[in-house]
């Protein structure tokens, strides 16, 4: 069976006609500032507050992509935290009901290339201060009081803690996650690796992003395969 397809400069060129320039403009400004280099992981979060926190979080730090391993806890976004940064986010959920989630999180990360740290207090083997990754990385984040797997930090390439001075034993998930992307920002703004994304991916996320910007697409892709849809395969 042939599915009908649109070159993506085609597509660009035809959705832009319904979005505002200053909204283009908002999003290639973003994208300069979006990253793939750096990846969420969060396995198994409940509380759908702290983990909309997180996803906001990503989206303010420029982290385009979030791995949601739900193997006991189903993820749910509360709106009223994230105000609609979840829509820019690429998410991904590894939700099997048989299986090991976060295994299949692990294997997919380590096949585009990423080493796994797996952030905890309890396992110090780096300072979060002293985390300089020049690879890409993953940082995967547990549930506020059971924290990560013993799976998840036995087969990360590492763990990673964030220094404290009190009494507490850990800090909330969102602001782990927000201190830990403040650090990797702030790596990504020293330019010591290239960090950016490649021109194709800015294209597909703009393209995304101008389909979401506009009500009833539906009827204007129909418009668009009708226009310009060649046979692929």
């Amino acid at each position: 069976m042939h599915t009908v397809e649109v070159p993506i400069d085609k597509a660009l060129s035809f959705f832009s006609n319904y979005v505002s320039e200053q909204r283009k403009n908002l999003f290639k400004t973003i994208l300069e500032q979006r990253t793939r280099f750096f990846t969420v992981v969060l396995e198994d979060l409940y509380q759908s507050q702290n983990a909309s926190a997180v996803l906001r979080s990503c989206d303010a730090f420029g982290i385009q992509d979030v791995h949601v391993v739900e193997n006991r806890n189903f993820f749910n976004v509360d709106k009223g935290v994230t105000i609609g940064a979840d829509k820019w986010l690429t998410v991904r959920r590894y939700c099997h009901p048989d299986a090991n989630n976060t295994k299949s999180a692990y294997e997919a990360l380590r096949a585009k290339g990423y080493q796994i740290f797996a952030t905890t207090p309890h396992e110090h083997q780096v300072s979060l201060p002293d985390f300089s990754p020049e690879k890409p990385t993953a940082l995967v984040f547990g549930a506020e009081k059971e924290g990560l797997t013993d799976y998840a930090i036995r087969e990360a390439d590492g763990c990673l803690a964030i220094p404290m001075f009190g009494f507490s034993e850990s800090y909330n998930i969102s602001v782990s996650a927000a201190l830990c992307l403040y650090h990797l920002r702030s790596l990504c703004d020293q330019n010591t690796f290239s960090w950016k994304l490649p021109d194709i991916e800015k294209k597909e996320l703009f393209l995304e992003w101008l389909k979401k910007s506009i009500k009833r697409v539906d009827a204007l892709e129909k418009k668009l395969l009708t226009e310009y849809g060649t046979p692929g395969n």
